[in-house]
Order: C-alpha cells, then sequence, then structure tokens
C-alpha cells in the first residue's frame, strides 16, 4: 500500500497543472520548475514558512500561507541578513529578512521511482552564507541519482537571538535557536512534499559544511529533529567547536547586551525591539570574517542555545552519554584549517598552558619538532587539531560506541596555488559539489583545477551519494572504506593519488584532546 500511494504522489506531483510540465504540488500550492539541459529539474525559490518579517521576527518558523494558480519556482530567493563578507560581497544589498527559501534538483523528470534524499545546509558561521552560492549548485550531485535540497536559515543576530522578552512571548518558554528551528521546519516540508519531486522522504541525509556541519551535528541531539533524517554527512564541525553552547539564562543576558548596541532603550519593548531596522541590527554586529580569535566569547558554539525546547542539554554531552539520534554518520575534516579569521598563536607553550590547563605539560612534549608536509607547523597543527580535527575524532569516537554506523575521512588534496597553505579550510567544498567553474574554493589565494581535482572529485561524489543511498559509502570500483570503530579510529583520506584507508588519525594528539574535553566537562 506504501509504494501505490507513494507513486500516486510522485504522479500527481509530478503532473502538476499540465502533462508533461515541470509542476510540482507542494504545501501551500502548485509551483513550476525548469527543465534541466542533461536531464531532470530544479524548482528554486520554493518558501518552506511564512515571511519571518514583523510581528513574527524572531518567531519560530510559521507554516506557509496557501496561494493561488501557479508560483514561478525558477530564481533563487533571497539570502538572509548578513554583513557583506567574503562568502556573500554584496550581502548587504541583496540580504533580506523574507528570505525562508529552499531549493530542489532531480535527476530525471517526472521522477518514476522513490529516490534518496540530500539535504544541504550551508556553511558560513551560522552569521552568512546562502543557498543560492553558485558552489551550492546541486545539479551535478542529482547526476548520480539523488534528489538535492538545499536551504536558506536566519543567520546571526535573526536566527540566533536570544531575549527575556522573546522567551515570554514563546509557548515552550524559550528562545534563541530560531535557525535551528528554520532547519528543522525545512526538514519537515522534505518529508511533507519531496515525494513530488520524486525523493523518497524515508531515506533523507542531511549534509553540511562548517557552521553546516555543525548544525548537522547538533540536530542529531535534538528532540525535534527526531526522523526527520536517516544519514548525517558532516565536514568540518562538529559539536566541541567555539565553545559551548549558553544556556538560556546567559543567552538572555547576551542578547539583552546585543539589542542595547541598536539605538534602542535597555527596557525596550518586543514590540520596539522588532521595529529595529535590519540596517542597525547589521551595523552592530562585529565582523567575525576578521574577528575570529573572539568568535567563541562573542558567539559561542556559532549561537545555539540550550533552551530547554530544540536542545534540553550540551549537544556535546548528549553524545557523550550515547543519546543522539541512531542514525549512520560520515564525517570529517581537511588536513590544515583552522577558525576562518582567527590568528595563529605566536607561543605554543602559552597556547597548551591556556587551552589545556594541567595538561598543559603532555601537550608542549606532543607540538614539538619540524614541520609536517600535510599538517604544517607546530602551531598551525595545534590550530587544526584542537579545532575542528579533533573534535571529529571525538565525535565519531561518542557515536560509534553508541554502536551507530560511522565513517571518517581527511581531506589532504592541495590545489595548486595553495602549496604553502596545505589543505585549508572549505577545500573539499568544490570537489563535494563538482563545482570548479570559478576554481577551487577554500580559505587562501584563487587556485585552478586540474584533471587531478576532478578525479577526486568524482571519487568523493560517489562515496557521498553512496552513503545516502545505503548508509555505507562503499560500492564498486572504489577502494574499501572501513567503518570508524573505537580502537582502530580507521579512516579514508583523499589525496592527489586518490583515497587511502588508514588508522588513527593524530591518535595521540586527538586522546589528549578527549581527555581535556572530560576534564572541561567535569568542572
Amino acid at each position: 500500500m506504501r509504494t501505490v500511494l507513494l507513486a500516486l504522489a510522485l504522479f500527481v506531483g509530478a503532473t502538476g497543472a499540465t502533462d508533461g510540465d515541470v509542476v510540482a504540488t507542494v504545501t501551500g500550492g502548485q509551483i513550476r520548475g525548469a527543465r534541466l539541459a542533461a536531464g531532470g529539474a530544479v524548482f528554486k525559490g520554493i518558501s518552506y514558512a511564512q515571511p519571518p518579517v514583523g510581528a513574527l521576527r524572531w518567531r519560530e518558523p510559521m507554516p506557509v500561507q496557501p496561494w493561488t494558480g501557479v508560483r514561478s519556482a525558477t530564481a533563487f530567493g533571497a539570502m538572509c541578513p548578513q554583513k557583506s563578507n567574503p562568502i556573500a560581497p554584496d550581502a548587504r544589498d541583496t540580504s533580506k529578512e523574507d528570505c525562508l527559501y529552499l531549493n530542489v534538483w532531480t535527476p530525471d523528470w517526472p521522477r518514476n521511482a522513490p529516490t534518496p534524499v540530500m539535504v544541504w545546509i550551508p556553511g558560513g558561521g551560522n552569521f552568512a552564507g546562502s543557498s543560492s552560492d553558485p558552489l551550492f549548485d546541486g545539479e551535478r550531485l542529482a547526476r548520480r541519482g539523488v534528489v538535492v535540497v538545499t536551504i536558506n536559515y536566519r543567520l546571526g543576530p535573526f536566527g540566533f537571538f536570544s531575549h527575556p522578552a522573546l522567551t515570554r512571548e514563546s509557548p515552550h518558554h524559550a528562545s534563541g535557536n530560531q535557525g535551528i528551528l528554520d532547519q528543522i521546519a525545512a526538514l519537515t516540508w522534505v518529508r511533507d512534499n519531496i515525494a513530488a519531486f520524486g525523493g523518497d522522504p524515508n531515506t533523507v541525509t542531511i549534509f553540511g559544511e562548517s557552521a553546516g556541519s555543525l548544525d548537522v551535528s547538533v540536530l542529531m541531539t535534538s528532540p525535534l529533529s527526531k526522523g526527520l533524517f536517516r544519514r548525517v554527512i558532516g565536514e568540518s564541525g562538529s559539536v566541541v567547536l567555539v565553545g559551548d553552547p549558553l544556556p538560556l539564562p546567559q543567552a538572555e543576558q547576551r542578547g539583552k547586551a546585543t539589542a542595547s548596541r541598536w539605538k534602542i532603550p535597555a527596557d525596550a519593548s518586543l514590540s520596539a525591539l522588532r521595529a529595529v531596522s535590519k540596517t542597525d541590527i547589521l551595523d552592530a554586529e562585529p565582523d567575525f570574517f576578521t574577528r575570529g580569535d573572539d568568535i567563541a566569547t562573542l558567539f559561542p558554539n556559532l549561537g545555539v542555545t540550550v533552551d530547554g525546547y530544540v536542545f534540553l542539554d550540551k549537544p556535546r554531552e548528549v553524545f557523550a552519554a550515547g543519546r543522539e539520534h541512531k542514525v549512520a554518520l560520515l564525517h570529517g575534516n581537511n588536513s590544515r584549517e583552522q577558525i576562518p579569521g582567527a590568528t595563529l598563536p605566536t607561543d605554543i607553550t602559552k597556547a597548551t598552558s591556556e587551552g589545556y590547563g594541567p595538561l598543559a605539560r603532555r601537550a608542549q612534549a606532543l607540538y614539538v619538532g619540524s614541520p609536517d608536509p600535510i599538517y604544517g607547523t607546530v602551531l598551525e597543527q595545534w590550530g587544526t587539531d584542537t579545532s575542528f580535527r579533533c573534535s571529529a575524532v571525538s565525535q565519531l569516537t561518542w557515536h560509534a560506541r553508541a554502536g551507530n554506523p560511522s565513517f571518517e575521512y581527511e581531506f589532504t588534496r592541495v590545489a595548486p596555488g595553495r602549496e604553502p597553505m596545505g589543505s585549508t579550510h572549505a577545500a573539499e567544498l568544490s570537489h563535494v559539489f563538482g563545482a570548479f567553474d570559478n576554481g577551487v574554493v577554500g580559505v587562501g589565494p584563487p587556485a585552478r583545477a586540474t584533471e587531478v581535482d576532478s578525479r577526486v572529485s568524482e571519487v568523493m561524489q560517489r562515496y557521498w551519494t553512496n552513503f545516502a543511498k545505503t548508509g555505507d559509502p562503499n560500492g564498486s570500483q572504489l577502494p574499501k572504506w572501513p567503518k570508524f570503530d573505537t580502537s582502530s579510529r580507521a579512516y579514508m583520506q583523499f589525496t592527489d593519488v586518490g583515497p587511502i584507508a588508514k588508522e588513527g588519525l593524530r591518535r595521540t594528539y586527538c586522546e589528549l584532546f578527549l581527555e581535556n574535553v572530560r576534564r572541561l566537562s567535569a568542572k
């Protein structure tokens, strides 16, 4: 019966108003997309919630209002408000609070069989970024037999803003995770509507990079997201990243301090807060791309709040206790990355003393010697170990220990022109999406793509989409990717010469990192 109903949904959603037209029926009404030259279809700028403007600013996302006729879905919706930045240089002019849109790419049209779905949550520190970035065009991944969805969600002071007045207004007595609630609303939309595009709502993978990776990781711990996805891919961002999330009372105090910079009285009403212009709010925000060293203090855990509704406990504590969602996880990082905008310390002794406290002497004994050709100088090793690398190992260790399928990767490919910097933050994105129109992205100078990049991209896309289809990245004619377990800690390293299976990524360094996490948790 389920197969019959799903086939009927596919037929009704795909045929729409006219047989053969690129029209789908979704929550709210009908939309018209566009055919892709190589087959399939794309639908852009689909509303998954009401515009969060006016009285809905900072509210949890509300269901879309029905419309009549057939809406055009051939242009991206506006990006969410953010300061102009390296990811979105023209953001000040093109961002709008009416920004809760998503986009869908299908491998063919109409789709005749239920197809695995991959939902992309873009990064940008949870204060920047957008799904309309050309890098995140989903067509190349869709050609490999998946439906690709990319989403916008509220950012910075619009998406991660707690305040006592908002908490009082909330029926859940919570505030501060509006951006996460947007992501959950988008996933709910996918569950309810993706069959109209040929997608299987029971085979959803969420994947993201940087802040998007942190977000997919913390979504594994929210009671509100349970059942909305079966698989998770996290690229460079774990639950242990730039500090712990604030508990609600502290987040409210941070929100009051934020609002005090908006040219309004300290005791301003909620209506007065909502009347503040987008420009005044953004003008008061720090530039985290140049002040990365301050992000843990000014925007801890990239804005996530333990509010008692979206998150009941700190996500890392949920993982450490094995209480996260029972889903398959593919997780990893690049070999030489650090928090974008942050500067490396100049003294390893001082850095280890400040970061590891009573464990500093052991750290100082590890971080000595000559530069490593993959991991860089001792200080560069420290920067990546203590931000992205060992936090990924920690999250995978907890997840595998709880009996969940887990796979780890390390991306070491360095595009020509970036040799002195190594494989930096975001360098894998061009390869995951197969997007080399503007060279290879990543922190650092422009880099051209070569045939090596095309080969690395081909393999990564096959692994990524295999995982989305089955929960296992392995497939025919691919080198065997071993599962991660707590003893071997096996991982796949993506290199210039192809994928290489290894074990124990930076084991002694990450053991000490995990011991330090336990020490801090016990305080």
